[in-house]
């Protein structure tokens, strides 16, 4: 679990790094730093993806438990920035703003769940055939 854990952390930083970037950017430059972090975030998806599929080996369902794990603590972690950032900087926030605590890792993880299961699937099966 410590890759998802390390994953999980990345995100974050990616999530909260681009969004300090996309702030400061003008305004033609919001939509190229949002596609930034998304690319950044799929590359660590792949990363993690291949780190449990060669570094430890399991089968292609714990591979996708795993990454979508990772990848669900990180979008809490953006979750709980967000609200908190919403405090400190005294935007006015959404009454539904705190749902984003379930929202945010449902709507990552699940859909991590389901194309990690595929990818390690496709892994380990191109590994037998060889």
């Amino acid at each position: 679990m410590p890759g998802a854990l390390l994953a999980a952390l990345t995100y974050a930083a990616v999530g909260i790094g681009f969004a300090f970037l996309d702030a400061s950017a003008g305004p033609a430059r919001i939509r190229f730093w949002r596609l930034a972090a998304w690319l950044v975030s799929a590359l660590v998806v792949g990363a993690h993806l291949v780190y449990e599929q060669r570094r430890r080996p399991t089968s292609p369902l714990r591979t996708a438990s795993h990454v979508s794990i990772g990848v669900a603590l990180g979008a809490l972690a953006l979750a709980v920035w967000v609200l908190v950032h919403g405090r400190l900087t005294a935007a006015s926030q959404s009454p539904f703003a705190p749902f984003a605590l379930v929202l945010f890792p449902l709507l990552t993880g699940v859909p991590a769940f389901v194309i990690a299961l595929i990818a390690a699937g496709l892994a380990t099966k191109l590994r037998r055939t060889r």
